[in-house]
This record gives C-alpha cells, sequence and structure tokens, in this order.
C-alpha cells in the first residue's frame, strides 16, 4: 500500500456514492469528507439528500452541513478546508475517504484550483444586468455558443457558474474551458478515483424515486421556509429553485416536481460528462456487492 491514499468516490447523483464511501471507511478505519457543495448548509437537508443520522452516525463526516446558507463558502475554501482535514486525518490514518458529486470541488482537492487571467469587474456587472432583464436561459445560450465544452458539463441551473464562465469568456476571447487542468497541484498523497455507473435509464429511475421521497419528507415545506432567502448563492440549485418558482406562480405543484426530475436528469448527465473525461477512474456497477468493490480497491493501493 502507498504510505498515503485518498479514495475519491464519483459519481451522479443518486447512485449510492454515500453508503459505498461509508462502506469503505468502515473498512479501512478511517473517515469522511464529504465534497458535495450542495450539502455544507444546514437549512438545506432535505433538498441535498445528506447522510441520515444513521449514517452519520456510522463513521466520522466532515463538512456536512457546517455552515449557514448566510456564509460565503467558495470552491478555492473548500480547497483549503478539505486539505487542512485531509493532512490531519493522514496523521493517523493511511487512508482517507472523499465523497461527492460536485466534480470541481473533488478534482480542487486531487488537482488544485485552476488559474485564470483577471478581467475587467464591469464584465460580471453586465451579465449580472442582463441575468435580470433577459433570464438565465439567454446566458446559457451564450454559453452554448462560446464554450460547448463547458456547457456539457456545468450546472446551467447555477447562474453564478454561468456567469463566472461567461465572464472569462468574454474578457478574454477564450473558453472557459481553455484554462482548465492545465496546472495540477503537487499533493502529498496518492488518489484513488472509484466512480459508481449504472445504465441511464437506472440513474434517472434512482432520481425519480429520490425526488418522490424528498416530497414526502417535506421538501415542500423547507423550500417554504427558504423562500424569503431565494437570491441567496447557496440557494441557486436544483430541487428548490424550481419550487421557488411554484411559489410565484410559473408551475404548479406537479409542474415543479417534474421539474426538479427533469433538471436533477440533465445534472446528472453533465456530472458524468466531467467524469468520464478523467481517464484514471476505477469504473464499478452501482449494485456491485460491496466486498468485491473494496477487494478491486485494494488490489490498486
Amino acid at each position: 500500500m502507498s504510505p498515503k491514499t485518498l479514495i475519491a468516490v464519483v459519481g451522479p447523483t443518486a447512485i449510492g456514492k454515500t453508503s459505498l464511501a461509508i462502506a469503505l471507511a468502515k473498512q479501512f478505519k478511517t473517515e469522511l469528507v464529504s465534497a458535495d457543495s450542495r450539502q455544507f448548509f444546514k437549512e438545506m437537508r432535505i433538498g441535498t439528500a445528506v447522510p441520515s443520522s444513521e449514517e452519520l452516525e456510522t463513521v466520522p463526516h466532515h463538512f456536512i452541513q457546517h455552515l449557514s446558507v448566510h456564509e460565503t463558502f467558495s470552491v478555492g475554501d473548500f480547497e483549503r478546508a478539505a486539505l487542512t482535514k485531509v493532512d490531519a486525518l493522514f496523521k493517523n490514518h493511511d487512508v482517507a475517504i472523499l465523497v461527492g458529486g460536485s466534480g470541481l470541488y473533488v478534482d480542487a482537492v486531487v488537482k488544485g484550483m485552476d488559474t485564470f487571467p483577471d478581467v475587467e469587474p464591469r464584465i460580471r456587472q453586465e451579465l449580472n444586468t442582463e441575468l435580470e432583464t433577459n433570464g438565465l436561459e439567454a446566458l446559457q445560450k451564450e454559453l452554448s455558443e462560446k464554450d460547448p465544452d463547458y456547457h456539457a458539463r456545468v450546472d446551467l441551473n447555477n447562474p453564478h457558474r454561468v456567469i463566472r464562465a461567461l465572464e472569462i469568456c468574454r474578457g478574454t476571447k477564450r473558453p472557459y474551458s481553455s484554462f482548465l487542468g492545465i496546472q495540477k497541484a503537487n499533493r502529498s498523497f496518492n488518489t484513488l478515483y472509484v466512480g459508481l455507473t449504472a445504465p441511464r435509464e437506472v440513474i434517472y429511475e434512482r432520481i425519480e424515486q429520490r425526488v418522490d421521497l424528498m416530497m414526502q419528507e417535506g421538501l415542500l415545506e423547507e423550500a417554504k421556509s427558504l423562500y424569503p432567502l431565494r437570491q441567496l448563492n447557496a440557494l441557486q440549485t436544483v430541487g428548490y429553485r424550481e419550487l421557488f418558482s411554484h411559489f410565484e406562480g410559473t408551475y404548479n405543484l406537479e409542474e415543479a416536481i417534474a421539474e426538479i426530475k427533469k433538471n436533477t436528469r440533465r445534472f446528472a448527465k453533465r456530472q458524468l460528462t466531467w467524469l468520464r473525461k478523467n481517464e484514471d477512474v476505477l469504473w464499478v456497477e452501482y449494485d456491485e456487492d460491496s466486498d468485491i468493490i473494496i477487494s478491486k480497491v485494494k488490489s490498486r493501493l
């Protein structure tokens, strides 16, 4: 076994990453670092599919509901905090587990942050004005034209991410994606990516079941309590935006739920697009026995 190894459990939403990560953590007697940017915020429990209290008690978890939606926590902030935690874990463990569906956040820990040239502040101001005037769809269309590669990967329902990409596109006259992955930070640990996969129809069925379960658990009431805070960046995410639109009369409840499912399917597709570019992932089937997966992981260490 290499001296220190970070096992990054990745895959599309609703595929079972938490269960596998817990099984791996128990096997290696270690702890979990969550890289799911939606699960950082304590007010967003149901809509982000936070692990159950039983799961959280099984092995120690870090970066789960540790912030308020009123706090800012960038991917750079996460990179620094997560590396500090991982270094601390490696003092007592040979293995640590990183788990989450936010590819950008996983890559920040494993590879480091990409660097971008400075652009004029007025460009972001113009984009924010266009968002208010013309809506997000117009900006999505521009991104598809200027950077189709990043358009296929980014969470298109997150205006902050769309605007950030367009800010670089407009300011540099180059695609945002052309700046990604150019530099790789030196890390003191090795990384093994373990990716869960399934046929697309299975992923979509699991997504539909999860959304239905969220509604049964009280997602509507959770979203209603957060509606006054809807302009906060943390709440610009699938599951909340659609219900906010329902409260504003854009959709009836049935239509809003259908939109959540549709947008979550699109999100899962973009997650897979991001991950498939990584040739280092050990892919395993979502329903493969955890003992078999653990054996495959051990053979790679």
